[in-house]
């Protein structure tokens, strides 16, 4: 570390060993308020947050370790160490300390709990404004403090309470700091085959110190779990402050909160036909085991109307459908359509599996509106609400859910996903998506600040069955003559990534992705080898559990998608590295059960590019861990449930929880780098942080996880100094995306759009500020005085001048100087100096 090296508050002072010298000082900029913030950044024509400088100070042994932000908007080049374009100054308790040029952290060996920091960017030799005050974090962490909702009761008097599960950011003031959207489970939440009532979803939005801007609720209309809740959290609208956006019902209702006090509660608008029709907020779509009989018995007593029927694709009578000697004349009269509802609920289920328990088939919801609601990120208020689309359509029988050994309504119907997306390149989208085993359908919508509008929608339509209660739909294409190759193709997760390098992304979907414009960009399939199940045969890849998208080998050019895949005999692949441009398959092996875990990173770092692992058989060539070329290099494997980037040497961690549930972060080479004591990981075996982001001090990422008691989420910032120099990763647009995407179903890492790893080239590094030069300044004689002026260019958007280390703000761009002066040109936000350009003059009075 430089200490040392600047001159302080724009002065040009020497410095002699062990001593600071301070000059004149230039007066102290205010924080800058969410007035003036209100326009986000737009670097390379993207659209992305306006972040503040980030500074975090956490006592650490005898020490206060600090942590900041570099800005994608003042990276104007790079060195062999790291990026460049502002070194930064140190202040302890308003005096300076330290000059930092190669990193973004220092370690204080004088700091104490009670001491507070800022840091101020100094750019081009002049130092700017500091940013706000930061005070130490004296534990090692931060607890941002929790308001737990109500426990409750369902209908089927069952007692619930709540747990802090997934969390998403965004800037929903637009103060430059990021707010913390929190996703309340209750104890009863299910996974969508599992029967059962379950509480209301809550969604908290949290300033860092804990206070509660609003909460949601989603209702009785929304069930709970990982599968249903998807919220998306980004600036939508362009009016730098993040809107959060999500699926409602009939019920959801939102609360503003003021100083911690419960402001009043709206509930969303319901659309004019639904309310001609009807709907209220008073509504209850639960079904009770008696009200899945009665649904059943309404849609057997339908029969012969069923499109599907009607068209000759399905069998003309229930009874044939189920395999069983007539009983009844067509149409149904309600008593036979009531007799064969119990017969299926009573013997035929049963006689499938004997999972199959219909008689107790309560708590879901099969029927009612469903709504795409977008929510102002600080106060709730609701700002526009849409049909959701794509819709349901039944109650799983067209999706399969009747169709095999385990009849599961309501199951494949419900899978839900969620990103946001630089779809045009310029702009976040959202997508929602429905679907993935079977059906799979995709909508992407935009907002601009009044309406939500769909850009487009991909949907696969159903895949085609002879009979819906004894059919294997899986694998199939799907009825529409466009998108029906998608089908069955999708994961319990999404990545956005711009795929073929035109500058918009796509959507990573799995097996398939598809186009910023929504059309497909590919469908991948390869022959199913020997020792499967149909040798020589075609076969989908299919459905999988994990994936990552990113720049994984940087030897090739583009990006990568590790992936592994959950159809056993019937997949061509257990896992799988495939070129993410095109789908090509690089490397992978066939496993022939499902392989339900995968991760990259770099564990090794003296082995190139990113390594991969996945849960294949013992013993096998692909087992093990692997090179990202797929050369084997050992038995043994870290953990697959989450990674971080922690260590200082660029290297990737691996999340990972004990017998207690606490988090733990491993690294392959030295062990257990962190114990989360009192702490939690998330959704049973899958052992998920709440987030892991860079949302704090530089480019490392944060550990956030619930406490054990939920009253509080924890925030772990790597404490270990590093010499390497990056832009945060939120100002990545890939990064960002992928970070909104975490929250969905299975969480998935995310990674930036450039290769990030021990082995990183920094030259490689996308540079998002625009090249400019400066204008010289000119002298200027001023009549009759003693004193002379120089002019510099008024108003240049990519450039502040400064004359003697003093900022020019006149509007005609001149300032006096007596004798000789030094005018230097500062490049603004979203700006750099074209290469060997001249910023620094030396101004010499016309007497």
């Amino acid at each position: 570390m430089n200490r040392f090296k600047y001159s302080l508050r724009g002065t040009m002072a020497a410095l002699a060993i062990g001593c600071l010298a301070v000059g004149p000082a230039l007066p102290a900029a205010a924080a800058p308020s969410a007035a003036e913030r209100i326009e986000p950044l737009a670097l390379a024509g993207t659209q992305l947050e306006d972040l503040d400088r980030g500074l975090v100070a956490v006592a650490v042994e005898d020490q206060v370790f600090l942590s900041w932000r570099l800005l994608a908007s003042e990276t104007r080049g790079a060195s062999a160490n790291g990026m460049t374009g502002a070194g930064f100054v140190v202040y302890r308790d308003g005096e300076p300390i330290a000059a930092v040029d190669d990193s973004t952290n220092y370690a204080d060996p004088d700091g104490t709990e009670d001491s507070s920091y800022a840091v101020a960017p100094v750019v081009n030799g002049v130092e700017l404004a500091p940013g706000p005050e930061t005070t130490v974090w004296g534990e090692g962490f931060h607890d941002l403090p929790l308001r737990k909702p109500a426990d409750g009761v369902t209908p089927a008097g069952e007692a619930f309470t709540y747990a802090a599960n997934d969390v998403s950011v965004g800037d929903v003031t637009g103060d430059g700091a990021y707010e913390y959207v929190v996703k309340w489970d209750p104890s009863n939440s299910k996974d969508v085959s599992q029967k059962g009532y379950t509480g209301n979803t809550y969604l908290d939005t949290y300033t860092l110190d804990g206070t509660l801007l609003n909460r949601i609720d989603l209702g009785v209309n929304i069930r709970s779990g990982a599968h249903y809740t998807q919220f998306l959290v980004q600036d939508f609208d362009g009016d730098g402050r993040s809107e959060i956006m999500v699926k409602t019902a009939p019920g959801t209702s939102s609360t503003e909160y003021d100083d911690g006090v419960a402001g009043t509660t709206s509930h969303i608008t319901l659309p004019a036909a639904d309310v001609d029709a009807g709907v209220s907020h008073g509504d209850d779509y639960r079904m009770s085991a008696a009200d899945y009989r009665e649904h059943l018995i309404s849609m057997f007593a339908g029969w012969d109307e069923h499109p599907e029927v009607a068209a000759g694709n399905w069998p003309a009578t229930i009874e044939e459908a189920l395999g069983i000697e007539p009983r009844h004349d067509y149409p149904l009269t309600a008593a036979a359509a009531t007799d064969l509802a119990d017969y299926f609920i009573d013997e035929y289920a049963p006689s499938r599996s004997d999972r199959n328990d219909l008689t107790t088939f309560e708590g879901f919801v099969v029927s009612g509106p469903e709504y795409l609601t977008v929510f102002d990120g600080e106060s709730g208020a609701e700002l526009d609400t849409v049909d959701y689309d794509p819709g349901r359509g039944d109650d799983g029988l067209l999706w399969g859910d009747y169709a095999m050994s385990r009849i599961e309504p309501g199951n494949r119907v419900d899978r839900f996903l969620a990103t946001t997306a630089y779809l045009d390149g310029e702009k976040p989208s959202a997508v929602f998506a429905r679907g993935y085993y079977t059906r799979t359908a995709l909508a992407a919508y935009d907002f601009d600040g009044q309406r939500l509008t769909q850009r487009w929608i991909a949907d696969s339509g159903h895949v085609p069955m002879d009979n819906p209660f004894d059919a294997a739909p899986h694998g199939g294409d799907g009825s529409d003559p466009v998108f029906g190759e998608i089908a069955s193709q999708g994961f319990h997760s999404m990545m956005p990534a711009d795929l073929d390098g035109d500058g918009r992304q796509e959507i990573f979907y799995g097996g398939a992705a598809l186009d910023d414009d929504g059309s497909v960009l590919y469908s991948t399939t390869d022959v199913l080898p020997e020792g499967s199940a149909a040798p020589g045969e075609t076969a989908k890849l299919g459905h999988g559990d994990a994936m990552h998208v990113g720049d994984l080998d940087p030897d090739r050019d583009g990006l990568e998608a590790w992936t592994v895949h959950e159809g056993g005999a019937w997949a061509p692949y257990g896992s799988v590295m495939r070129d993410a441009a095109t789908g090509e398959v690089l490397f992978g092996a066939y496993s022939g059960r499902d392989t339900g875990r995968g991760m990259v990173g770099d564990v090794d770092p003296e082995v190139p590019g990113l390594e991969a692992w996945a849960s294949m058989p013992d013993g096998t060539d692909a087992s093990g861990l692997l090179s990202v070329k797929g050369e084997r290099l050992g038995a043994a494997t870290p953990g697959t449930n989450a990674s971080i980037r922690w260590a200082a040497d660029g290297t990737t961690q691996i999340v990972g929880r004990d017998g207690a549930n606490q988090p733990g972060i491993e690294d392959w080479k030295h062990g257990t780098l962190l114990t989360g004591e009192g702490a939690r990981t998330n959704n049973g075996t899958k052992g998920n942080p709440s987030l892991v982001a860079d949302v704090l001090g530089d480019w490392r990422e944060e550990l956030l996880v619930p406490t054990a008691d939920s009253s509080a989420l924890r925030f772990y910032l790597s404490t270990e100094v590093t010499g390497h120099k990056l832009p945060t990763l939120m100002h990545d647009p890939q990064y960002r995306s992928q970070v909104s995407a975490q929250q969905t179903s299975y969480n998935q890492p995310a990674y930036p759009g450039f290769y990030l790893a021990s082995d990183i080239d920094y030259d490689a590094v996308p540079i998002l500020t625009r090249s400019a030069v400066p204008a010289a300044p000119r002298a200027l004689d001023r009549p009759g005085d003693a004193r002379d002026e120089v002019k510099v260019k008024a108003s240049d958007p990519a450039f502040t001048y400064y004359v003697d280390g003093e900022e020019v703000t006149a509007r005609n761009g001149k300032a006096v100087f007596v004798g000789d002066a030094v005018v230097v040109a500062v490049p603004n936000p979203g700006y750099r100096v074209e290469a060997g350009a001249q910023t620094r003059w030396e101004v010499r009075s016309a007497r």
